[in-house]
């Protein structure tokens, strides 16, 4: 295209230049990750951060049948004091998803007072699908490990990966498409199946005339969730991001083998949501004031003592789930650095503060020595972690409770101590603190 200058010379116009509008400085996504081994109390924090969100994400695998609906992370539309949320909750293409847990779950809450959620729950038409046979198959991979075994919960995680890495899965559109293509595709997986596990008894024409019931219930609920959660944040709605399991059970990054099968740091909210990292506006790392693991491998400031114990008790530490003891010991801040590196936090919630109040004195790991030499590194092989020997600082306790403070200024100085000095060695503010099991005990900084 050609304009005329004053003097009537002819020019090439330059192509005009359109005002761009950063998508990443406009997007309020925040995103809620475990810090450790898990079970730091991320449902508490997201219920508290979602009553400011209007879409709630979770990103990966998610277990039904641990906890009662108005606490479950991820499905918050109401509480347990009656408040209602209005934000939607989204089921994105990194969720595997056992759906007669879910119906199940949904239909017994309702006579708690949940409504309207199948307005407000979006499912992913690429979200996995998780059947009865690969919580089988699960149980059975173990039984075969014998004193090998990893300790998982056996709810068809691990089976349901590999298929998705096979490309044999299932996912949420392949149930919507053509029944008879997925009636194909099932039994064939069974089949396949069963020949490796002879055991495995599947009645296949029960199992689909199921899925094809749960085909009509899920539809009206089902998204393309890339689009929605990008035109969400286009129009300036903030969304929350609940990732699953913690950064040290992450598949790459966490204490292999004795990990879960999905990328549960700040890479899998990105690809299981389909976000770039530039929309990523705060990532909230959640972290136990003690560390718990639940399951096999090393665990470096684990305590088999008497303190391990009354933290065992006082933590009411077992496992949701499995009602497995969780194996306690002291922070560990070598292994949080490192996952602090990995995620970017930009603030912590520190939780179970209160948990510590009876002792006397506080021990916490800030280094780690392999064969007689200190490291500057979390160790990536689980026999190397196996053998460091912990640095330890140790504080004086505060001996005093902490459940009724609401109030930084209020806490006991040795516990403002311990604070700061997890603040100190991770360069991250700690933004909230836990001093009790109700949503109300928390001090917010």
């Amino acid at each position: 295209m050609q304009v005329k200058q004053a003097n009537g010379e002819g020019v090439l116009a330059s192509p005009r230049k359109k005002q761009r509008v950063s998508s990443a400085n406009a997007a309020k996504v925040t995103v809620v990750l475990g810090a450790q081994w898990g079970d730091e109390g991320k449902g508490k924090v997201v219920d508290m951060l979602a009553m400011d969100a209007d879409v709630v994400c979770r990103c990966q695998f998610k277990e039904e049948k641990t906890l009662p609906l108005e606490n479950a992370v991820n499905w918050i539309f109401f509480d347990e004091w009656g408040r209602e949320f209005n934000n939607f909750a989204v089921r994105t293409g990194g969720v595997f998803q056992r759906y007669r847990c879910l119906f199940e779950e949904l239909e017994s809450n309702e006579a708690k007072g949940l409504k309207n959620w199948q307005e407000r729950l979006i499912i992913s038409d690429r979200a996995h699908i998780v059947f009865d046979f690969h919580q089988q198959v699960d149980g059975l991979q173990e039984l075969e490990k014998g004193t090998q075994s990893l300790g998982t919960t056996k709810k068809g995680i691990g089976p349901t990966y590999s298929c998705k890495a096979a490309r044999n899965g299932l996912r949420i559109g392949d149930l919507l498409g053509d029944f008879d293509k997925f009636s194909q595709k099932f039994d064939t997986l069974v089949t396949s199946y069963q020949k490796m596990f002879p055991a495995l008894q599947v009645d296949v024409k029960a199992e689909l005339h199921r899925y094809k019931e749960y085909a009509e219930r899920i539809r009206p609920m089902v998204k393309e969730t890339v689009q929605y959660l990008h035109q969400a944040l286009r129009e300036g709605k903030k969304v929350l991001v609940e990732g699953a399991n913690a950064a040290m059970l992450d598949i790459d990054f966490g204490t292999y083998p004795y990990v879960t099968s999905s990328n549960c740091s700040i890479g899998g909210v990105c690809t299981g949501l389909g976000l770039p990292p530039s929309y990523i506006r705060e990532v909230v790392g959640v972290v136990k004031a003690y560390t718990t693991r639940v399951g096999d491998g090393p665990f470096p400031t684990e305590l088999l003592d008497a303190t391990g114990e009354l933290l065992q008790k006082r933590g009411h530490e077992f496992g949701v789930t499995t009602n497995r003891k969780r194996r306690c010991g002291w922070l560990d801040l070598t292994l949080l650095k490192f996952t602090a590196m990995v995620n970017g936090y930009t603030s912590i919630c520190l939780t179970k503060l209160d948990i510590l109040d009876t002792l006397p004195k506080i021990q916490i790991g800030v280094g780690y020595r392999l064969n007689e030499k200190e490291i500057d590194y979390f160790p990536s092989s689980t026999s190397d972690l196996a053998k460091v020997e912990v640095v330890y600082e140790t504080l004086d306790g505060w001996e005093s409770t902490t459940e009724g403070v609401r109030s930084l200024e209020k806490l006991p100085p040795n516990a403002k101590k311990y604070i700061q000095l997890i603040e100190e060695h991770l360069n991250v503010p700690v933004k909230w603190i836990g001093v009790g099991a109700g949503r109300e005990s928390v001090i917010a900084l």
